[in-house]
Formats: C-alpha cells, structure tokens, sequence
C-alpha cells in the first residue's frame, strides 16, 4: 500500500473537516471504519478518505411492513 504523506491529516484535523470531536474519529477508527497510518508514534489519517467517509444510518434497520386487506 502506497501513501501521499501530503494527503496525511491528524485525528484532530480530521474531526475538524467531519465537524466532530476527535472521540468521534477515534471510536470511528476503533470501529475499522476509518483505517490509519503510524508515523512516528502518531495515528495520521487519510484527508481524501475523511473527506468521503459517509455515515451509516443508526440502529437496526426498520421492519417492512406488509398491508392485509379485509
């Protein structure tokens, strides 16, 4: 795997592009979403893959609901 280290950000800079606390990127992180690189003892992040990163919607998914007509 190659890396632009010019398109490598910090979990700070990251939060502040999504609008996030840095928690928010970090349990992100955690949760294999967004993938990191170490450098130097520091998790840096793709900007380009913060950038697209698009949010799942929360909770278990709704039940279809099927219509019986009497």
């Amino acid at each position: 795997m190659t890396v632009d280290l010019k398109d490598l950000i910090t979990q700070k800079e990251a939060a502040e592009i999504r609008g996030v606390s840095v928690q928010a990127i970090n349990d992100l992180v955690k949760r294999g979403r967004l993938k990191t690189v170490t450098i130097a003892g520091r998790k840096c992040l793709s900007r380009s893959e913060v950038e697209k990163f698009e949010r799942r919607q929360a909770g278990r998914p709704k039940k279809k609901r099927t219509h019986t007509t009497k």
